[in-house]
C-alpha cells in the first residue's frame, strides 16, 4: 500500500517549541526543532505543519485538538501525552516512544509509525485510513470501536490488544505476532491472517483441533 508522505520544504527555520507560547496562534511551522523538551505542559488547539521534529520530549503534555500535518517525528518520547480529537496527516513518526498516548476520537490519515512503541496507547473511536504500522509495538494497544480503512500491520507485537467493535475486514495481521487478543468473531471475518494465526485463533475459540 502508498501513502501521502510529508510535503516538507527543503529550507527550514530551527526554532523551539516554547516557541509556541509567543505566537499570536498556537502554530508553528515551516521549521525545524531539535532537542527540544516541552513535558508537562497544557496548549489547546496547537497547530504544527510543514515541519521536522527530532530528539524532543513531550511527556505528559496535553496537546488535545491539535492539528498535525506534513511532519516528521524522529528519536522522540510522547509518552502519556494527550492527542485526543487530533487530526493528524501525512506525518512520520520514526523511532518513537509513545506509550500510552491518547490517540482517541481522532482522524489519522496517511501516516507511518515506524520502529516505534506504542504499548498501551488508545486509539478508541478514531479513524485510521492510510496508516502503516512498521515493525512497531503495540502491546496492549486499544483500537475500541475503530474505523480502520487501508492499515497495514507489518511485523509488529499486538500481544493483548484490544479491537472490540473495530472490524478488521481487510486488514492484514499475518506478519505479527502476539498470544493473545481481544476480537468478536464478526470482526475477524474478511481479516488476513497467516495459518499458525488461524490455528491460535481456533484455540481462543475453544476449538481443540486433531491432525
Amino acid at each position: 500500500m502508498k501513502i501521502d508522505f510529508p510535503k516538507i520544504s527543503p529550507e527550514l527555520s530551527s526554532r523551539n517549541f516554547h516557541d509556541i507560547f509567543y505566537e499570536e496562534d498556537p502554530i508553528l511551522e515551516m521549521c525545524q526543532i531539535i532537542d527540544s523538551a516541552f513535558e508537562n505542559e497544557a496548549v489547546d488547539r496547537v497547530r504544527l505543519y510543514n515541519a521536522v521534529i527530532k530528539n524532543c520530549k513531550f511527556t505528559n503534555t496535553d496537546f488535545s485538538n491539535i492539528d498535525i500535518t506534513d511532519v516528521c517525528f524522529e528519536n522522540c518520547d510522547l509518552s502519556n501525552v494527550n492527542l485526543s480529537k487530533s487530526s493528524v496527516h501525512r506525518v512520520e513518526f520514526k523511532n518513537c516512544k509513545l506509550v500510552g498516548v491518547n490517540f482517541a476520537e481522532s482522524s489519522i490519515g496517511n501516516v507511518m509509525f515506524e520502529d516505534s512503541v506504542l504499548n498501551l496507547a488508545g486509539f478508541g473511536n478514531s479513524k485510521l485510513e492510510k496508516v502503516i504500522f512498521k515493525e512497531a509495538s503495540l502491546n496492549s494497544t486499544d483500537f475500541y470501536d475503530c474505523k480502520l480503512k487501508k492499515v497495514e500491520f507489518q511485523k509488529c507485537s499486538l500481544d493483548g490488544a484490544n479491537f472490540e467493535q473495530t472490524s478488521l475486514k481487510g486488514i492484514d495481521i499475518s506478519s505479527s505476532a502476539f498470544d493473545t487478543l481481544t476480537v468478536s468473531i464478526e470482526s475477524l471475518n474478511g481479516c488476513k491472517v497467516s495459518s499458525y494465526q488461524a490455528i491460535q485463533f481456533a484455540s481462543l475459540m475453544g476449538l481443540i483441533i486433531k491432525d
